[in-house]
């Protein structure tokens, strides 16, 4: 796992230093409407990939989904998936763009804070077992920390899952400041943890509230008492977000949100025309059209986790239908044993009703004995 960070991190890295020489070197970024590159048709595009070894090989290991997405992005149609984990960081990585994770966090939270560092993810007290497409974990200036991530499906991170995540943050920070204050450590020290969740298809209950699509929170008392609680969360609902009824106010976040929704180029014309300075990020993304085994590299990357993750929530989906499974026949042999002890019951009441009809016949044989005796002896007596 921590190689696969540092590899992680130097391939960002790398995609940087190549999105920025890209841009000085070439001089495609100067005026506007300069930052795309002339399309080509689908062939051309496959006629490259087969062309280069560097290419073919792992083009032909992407499932079906991300080869055309490459493809797309190779003609020029499409951006990239900024949703997923390479592409985002690419993006939003905070030792390359502390600016944009600072606006994103700032924007998401409703309130105006700055990115200090990135902190590894491998020692976590949680294990990330949800299907997620994209985790960062961060440190604000102040010393509070921020936990980022996009979930592809719903289901994969309920309200239970995000209380454990948030609850390891505070311990990770307890640890922490701990550790630098030694003996003279309080409670007092401790900052706040944000819990950050972005939905690409959020949960049914999200949608019974077309009206928002950001949900903050934390923990409250029923009086109306104060107290400054450590856990706050913020959750995000793309889908509601696209299709929300209502203007949306012109300001960083709507201008961040529809850029993780965008997909094609039309549509990066059209929120760079509401928002000029996205086009600077624009340009880096189509300047990686001039390094397609590094975009490569981040599909495949991007598919590796989401193989991975994938087949862990299969495990946990199954695990759950064998465990409903197990309810309902542990509710099934209980029904029997119940409808068992009631035949049992019945049986019981059906043959103690039998002793009584049993004890009815004898005395009934006993009178009819006694009326034939006092019948004899009252011949007996007239004759």
């Amino acid at each position: 796992m921590k190689q696969n960070r540092m590899k992680h991190e130097s391939t960002y890295k790398r995609t940087h230093e190549t999105m920025q020489g890209a841009i000085c070197g070439t001089g495609q970024g100067e005026g506007r409407g300069n930052w795309r590159f002339p399309p080509i048709s689908r062939e051309e595009a496959l006629s490259e990939i087969q062309q280069d070894p560097k290419l073919r090989i792992p083009f032909w290991r992407l499932n079906q989904e991300c080869q055309d997405r490459f493809l797309e992005f190779l003609q020029g149609s499409k951006t990239l998936p900024v949703t997923y984990d390479p592409f985002f960081k690419a993006v939003f990585h905070p030792d390359v763009h502390p600016e944009r994770l600072s606006s994103l966090i700032s924007c998401l939270l409703g309130m105006p804070v700055k990115v200090k560092a990135i902190l590894p993810s491998e020692d976590r007290l949680m294990d990330g077992d949800s299907l997620l497409i994209m985790d960062v974990l961060v440190e604000l200036e102040d010393g509070s920390l921020t936990n980022v991530e996009i979930q592809k499906i719903p289901y994969a991170f309920p309200a239970e899952r995000m209380s454990c995540y948030s609850s390891d943050l505070v311990m990770r920070q307890y640890a922490r400041v701990r550790g630098e204050r030694g003996k003279y450590f309080s409670y007092r020290d401790m900052k706040k943890v944000y819990t950050i969740v972005i939905f690409e298809k959020s949960a049914p209950i999200f949608h019974q509230m077309p009206e928002y699509y950001i949900h903050r929170g934390s923990t409250t008392f029923d009086s109306g008492l104060e107290l400054p609680l450590l856990q706050e969360y913020c959750l995000v609902c793309l889908d509601v977000f696209r299709k929300f009824p209502y203007a949306k106010e012109k300001n960083e976040q709507t201008a961040w949100l529809g850029f993780l929704l965008t997909e094609s180029m039309e549509d990066a014309e059209r929120l760079m025309e509401e928002y000029p300075w996205l086009e600077e990020v624009y340009r880096e993304l189509a300047m990686l059209r001039q390094r397609p085994e590094e975009v490569l590299r981040m599909f495949s990357d991007a598919l590796r986790i989401m193989d991975q993750n994938t087949v862990k929530y299969m495990i946990e989906e199954q695990q759950k239908v064998m465990d409903d499974q197990r309810k309902e026949i542990n509710e099934q042999r209980r029904a029997l044993l119940e409808k068992d002890q009631k035949i049992q019951e019945k049986d019981q009441k059906l043959q103690e009703r039998d002793q009584k009809l049993r004890e009815s016949d004898r005395r009934l044989q006993e009178q009819e004995a006694r009326i034939r005796e006092l019948e004899a002896l009252l011949e007996k007596k007239q004759g």
